[in-house]
């Protein structure tokens, strides 16, 4: 099925769209997107969405299940609190990308700004995964409290450094994988780097080969440069300034 967005509110849109995965449509696309807002919100379900444009904020929040395929840029807080289902964007996305995202993928071409992977958690089997083949802003990893980060610096010009300040701050949960040394004076106070592991070596070619599927990289060349592992140590570092006793 295909609909034309060109000019069309954002209301109507997800509207059509819910109506399409209703009648059982397994591939929907939508053309001349141009910022509408919601784009898969609450859709659930073996469903796969092509986007063609740039869908605005709140992209996939709180979908369970389809798959979304953005030909362009995304914008701020995709997957918002996603519980199941993929994310492809052939480009670059804004802020707060997977905030309390609880399931599911989400796979990122260039670059994400601030706050990408605040709040994110998961629970028994659901491991919550955003891959960002460029560079992130300041707080990655805010307050995560589960699921896994990676951050592969690809494409970047020379000197240019893959994460910004403050990443992981808060953050009591989770990991991140960053493909690169990040000098310590951006870390966190409670994130520390440790050895990766065989289990961390496999899930790292994991992500890394799908991500490379999607966006014609070759796997070997990614995984040939030295990835480094970040965790959580300290789940109170904040507490003498909120408390007193």
């Amino acid at each position: 099925m295909r609909i034309d967005a060109k000019g069309m509110y954002y209301r109507q849109l997800n509207q059509l769209v819910k109506e399409a995965v209703a009648q059982g449509e397994k591939e929907i696309v939508l053309d001349n997107i141009n910022g509408q807002r919601y784009i898969g919100d609450g859709v659930r379900g073996d469903v796969r969405i092509v986007i063609n444009g740039t869908p605005g904020n709140d992209m996939a929040a709180y979908m369970d299940g389809p798959e979304l395929i953005v030909n362009a840029n995304g914008q701020d807080a995709p997957a918002n609190t996603m519980n199941d289902g993929k994310i492809v964007i052939h480009g670059s996305a804004g802020d707060t990308v997977g905030y309390a995202m609880r399931g599911g993928k989400v796979f990122v071409r260039n670059n994400v700004g601030y706050r990408v992977g605040i709040h994110m958690k998961e629970y028994q089997d659901k491991v919550p995964a955003i891959v960002v083949g460029g560079k992130a802003g300041d707080f990655f990893g805010e307050y995560m409290a589960g699921g896994i980060l990676m951050l592969l610096g690809l494409d970047l010009p020379e000197g240019q450094e893959m994460v910004g300040n403050y990443c992981g701050t808060g953050m009591h949960g989770g990991v991140m994988y960053v493909r690169g040394e990040v000098p310590e004076y951006k870390l966190g106070k409670e994130v520390k780097v440790v050895e990766m592991t065989e289990v961390d070596d496999a899930k790292v070619k994991e992500l890394v080969e799908e991500f490379c599927s999607y966006f014609g990289y070759d796997p070997a060349e990614v995984l040939a440069e030295k990835f480094y592992k970040l965790i959580p140590f300290n789940k109170r570092p904040y507490g003498n300034l909120y408390c007193t006793y």
